[in-house]
């Protein structure tokens, strides 16, 4: 008699989706993906982890030879999803981590094409956020030490019979889940963030738009600092070498950087400019610094700045409904492998039918893939 297989249910089975109706949603990024080193800087395939440590904060990231470490331009789904769920609380509705949409929607939200390679581009993007493994100390509960989970925990595709893509879904992990919706981690970034091409570019806006913000004096960063804390594997001196043809060129929306000089000690000042993504900060007078914390990373051959091809390796504060937090276990164990505008108003929320909300694709979750 042959043993008997333990079937485990699908995690959507468990969880009420969120249906994403319109793709219309006020970009948010999360402020632990935005000061940490989560994600690859550089296009070509990473498998050297990286492995942050700063005080009692700890980042091990784990990418394997099959996809490779989930990039910068994959984190654009991750961003999507924010923005949905953060756009879905704002109007009321019950948001969930398990959600339902379409990749057109997904795809035009973050600046990209919508042609076959595109879809085959963000298949591949899903790969890596799957099957990446993200161990970190941020943010756990009284009694836990780590937390070991992927950036998606699963997604299906549903396509016609010739193949055409008509809907998707899939599960965040309840660590970035919980993250969204507390308001004090989301911030406001500008949509031009999705037109930035290089790894670093990509980057160092979001580390400016976490440290620096609307404050005045900005921020100051040694550059051997933001070596470290980006989890690079180009040189320091190519690092420095970009970070200065990125100052020259002035790219960072909202934001002027300038090299500044203290004898052998190179140092990039951040300065907020006109920003489009609203007040978020409250302003201080004195300049901020950082010095270096302690990383480690592994090899250094290839800068992120340097791909430049089109790739995607790929609050109105109203109160948070009650979570949808059905089967939250966490993702403890894995595979190997804001603020800002409302978004929609109140005449947009009326227009939210049942019938818009109808499934993008018709059958229940968690069917065969």
């Amino acid at each position: 008699m042959s043993p008997r297989r333990l079937i485990i249910p699908s995690e959507r089975s468990q969880l009420d989706p969120f249906i994403v109706a319109t793709g219309d949603a006020s970009p948010r990024d999360q402020r632990d993906l935005m000061e940490r080193p989560f994600f690859s800087l550089a296009k070509a395939r990473r498998i050297a982890p990286i492995l942050y440590q700063a005080s009692d904060v700890r980042v091990e990231v784990y990418g394997f030879a099959e996809h490779g470490m989930a990039t910068i331009w994959d984190a654009d789904v991750l961003i999507w999803a924010a923005s949905q769920i953060v756009s879905g609380e704002n109007l009321g509705l019950k948001t969930s981590r398990f959600l339902r949409f379409t990749p057109y929607q997904l795809l035009t939200a973050i600046g990209r094409q919508t042609g076959a390679r595109d879809y085959k581009l963000l298949k591949g993007a899903l790969g890596r956020l799957q099957s990446t493994v993200i161990c970190t100390t941020i943010r756990n509960g009284e009694h836990w030490r780590r937390r070991q989970f992927s950036w998606i925990n699963e997604w299906e595709e549903c396509a016609t019979r010739d193949g055409r893509v008509e809907g998707m879904e899939f599960v965040l992990p309840d660590w970035f889940y919980r993250g969204v919706l507390d308001r004090s981690l989301v911030l406001a970034i500008d949509p031009a963030y999705f037109q930035l091409t290089g790894g670093i570019e990509r980057w160092l806006y979001r580390v400016a738009r976490k440290h620096a913000g609307r404050q005045p004096g900005g921020w100051l960063f040694e550059v051997a600092h933001l070596h470290e804390k980006s989890g690079s594997l180009a040189r320091q001196t190519d690092f420095a070498l970009d970070l200065r043809r990125i100052a020259g060129r002035q790219s960072i929306p909202g934001y002027r950087l300038r090299i500044e000089r203290d004898g052998r000690r190179e140092s990039l000042h951040i300065l907020p400019t006109d920003l489009s993504t609203g007040a978020v900060d409250n302003p201080v007078d004195s300049i901020g610094t950082s010095g270096a914390a302690t990383i480690g990373i592994s090899g250094a051959r290839v800068s992120g700045l340097r791909a430049q091809e089109s790739h995607l390796t790929h609050c109105s504060e109203t109160a948070i409904s009650a979570l949808n937090l059905s089967n939250s276990r966490s993702n403890f164990f894995c595979r190997p492998a804001c603020s800002g505008d409302n978004g929609l108003d109140s005449a947009r929320h009326s227009q939210l039918t049942a019938q818009q909300l109808s499934l993008p694709f018709g059958r229940k979750p968690g069917g065969s893939r």
